[in-house]
């Protein structure tokens, strides 16, 4: 194997480069020594005790390198950009669960990279627009992503890789990511297959706001920061910048800016004029993106439906029955998991399948991790964690070993280690070919009509997606702005 870490794509976004486009790398003479990973980009660090804890990493405003694992003598090859997770706030591509090395024993070129985060990433303001040539502010991560997929397309071929067949893979904010690379013009040709895994900012409670709304929130943020101009900004420490002290306050993300993404998503589809691309999408069974949280009974499960969705709960209580206190801890996660992961994704595998000529596939992911007896997290219960958000990632990537790295977390079995491989193998053939294709699974075409998956747990199978009638009421729930208000505030 060769691997070839912390590659500038671009350059440091520092100074007078703070919340621009990205800029091409400085080219250097002789060698460059791509021995080691570059900081991660700007953001809180998590505690010892978490369950994806990834050591004391150094982070940086210079932070924009990608890292490339490859094989001698590939010619050719299937590349696969994996764009990590983090709510746009936190992750690298140095994380141990974002390893390239497994994957890319199986014959292709894998790429992952680092992108700015948080208000260094995403903060959008009067200013900034107006002394943009594009009349945008914002999404400065969403480009770095983009500009990092050109480096690809010119260089790649160097590493054996193919520039002609390459596939963007995110999970979470990830996938959030690539939904929106999808929609921009701007990242047209730079991919051929898009995977996306349970995040999507579309008729779930996420949305992207306008670039009117988000310049709005950056001037609360500015006022908290007590920066009275850009120059006081651009020169303020970024842990300064990081933790805007402003309770409840506004956060920063992705918006409509009019620039890399000229409409909202949806519309964009609507038109057409998406990248037209083989498309797979899934989920956890287990997860969600807020919503009711853990209910203790019955009565909590019924009283916390009625409050969270209004005249609209006794429809909820009817779309997830429950006759006693089990039942009703069941149906609570249940519907958490759809109204917050399983619409989006459901949403964007229809807009692809109504509005594109690609296939679409998708999966769902059920198989809890085998963890060591009495462990414990400051962030999991792996009593009742299940196939929680993120679950699915060691699995894909053939990772389950980075969560013994500092210290012993999981006993994985056979049958993991099994599936691991199976899930891999359906990955890179998907990115080799536009067709999931693994072992002992017969991976359905997404239709609209009677949509089916593939479930990964204990054992594999194909199954359907949650009902129709169900993605429908949370779209619409989600649409309805006093609601969405309601459900935000919650």
């Amino acid at each position: 194997m060769r691997a070839y870490l912390g590659i500038p794509y671009a350059a440091p976004p520092v100074r007078d480069l703070r919340w621009r486009e990205p800029q091409p790398a400085k080219s250097w003479d002789g060698v460059f020594h791509a021995d080691r990973f570059a900081p991660q980009c700007y953001q809180p660090m998590r505690n010892s005790n978490a369950n994806h804890y990834s050591g004391a990493d150094v982070v940086s405003e210079d932070c924009l390198y990608l890292n490339v694992w490859t094989r001698p003598g590939l010619r050719k090859a299937p590349v696969i950009v994996y764009i990590h997770g983090g709510a746009f706030f936190i992750g690298s591509g140095s994380a141990p669960l974002y390893d390239g090395e497994n994957l890319s024993q199986e014959s292709v070129v894998f790429v992952n990279l680092n992108y700015r985060l948080g208000p260094l990433g995403f903060l959008a303001l009067p200013e900034l627009s107006k002394e943009s040539s594009n009349h945008a502010s914002g999404n400065y991560g969403l480009m770095d992503q983009i500009f990092a997929l050109r480096w690809i397309r010119d260089n790649i071929d160097a590493f054996g890789g193919d520039p002609a067949n390459v596939t963007i893979v995110g999970q979470s904010a990830g996938s959030m990511s690539v939904l929106a690379l999808q929609a921009s013009p701007l990242a047209k040709g730079l991919f051929h297959r898009a995977v996306g895994m349970s995040g999507a900012m579309i008729d779930g409670p996420i949305r992207m706001p306008s670039l009117a709304q988000a310049e709005q929130d950056g001037d609360k943020l500015k006022a908290a920061w007590k920066a009275p101009s850009l120059a006081e900004l651009r020169a303020m420490p970024a842990d300064r910048l990081m933790v805007p002290r402003v309770p409840g306050g506004p956060t920063t993300g992705p918006v409509v800016d009019g620039h890399v993404l000229p409409a909202p998503i949806p519309d964009i589809f609507a038109r057409g004029a998406q990248s037209d691309v083989p498309l797979l999408v899934g989920f956890a069974s287990d997860e969600a993106l807020g919503g009711l949280g853990p209910v203790s009974g019955l009565a909590d499960y019924m009283d916390k439906v009625r409050t969270y969705f209004g005249s609209r709960g006794d429809t909820v209580l009817n779309l997830y029955p429950a006759n006693n206190d089990s039942q009703a801890k069941a149906a609570a996660r249940r519907a958490d998991r759809d109204a917050t992961v399983v619409t989006s994704m459901y949403g964007w595998a229809a807009l692809q399948s109504a509005h594109g000529k690609a296939p679409v596939y998708g999966y769902e992911f059920s198989r809890p991790h085998s963890y060591i007896p009495g462990l414990s997290f400051s962030d999991l219960d792996p009593d009742t964690a299940g196939a929680y958000h993120t679950s699915e990632v060691p699995f894909w990537l053939g990772t389950l070993d980075a969560f013994n790295r500092y210290r012993p977390t999981r006993q994985w079995t056979a049958q993991d280690r099994a599936m691991s491989k199976a899930m891999m193998r359906g990955l890179v053939n998907f990115a080799r070919t536009g067709v999931p294709t693994a072992p002992d699974v017969a991976w359905p075409r997404y239709s609209p009509l009677r949509p089916k998956l593939v479930e990964w747990g204990t054992a594999t199978g194909v199954k359907p997606w949650p009902e129709q009638k169900k993605m429908e009421f949370f779209k619409a729930f989600h649409s309805t702005p006093a609601l969405e208000s309601k459900a935000k505030s919650n």
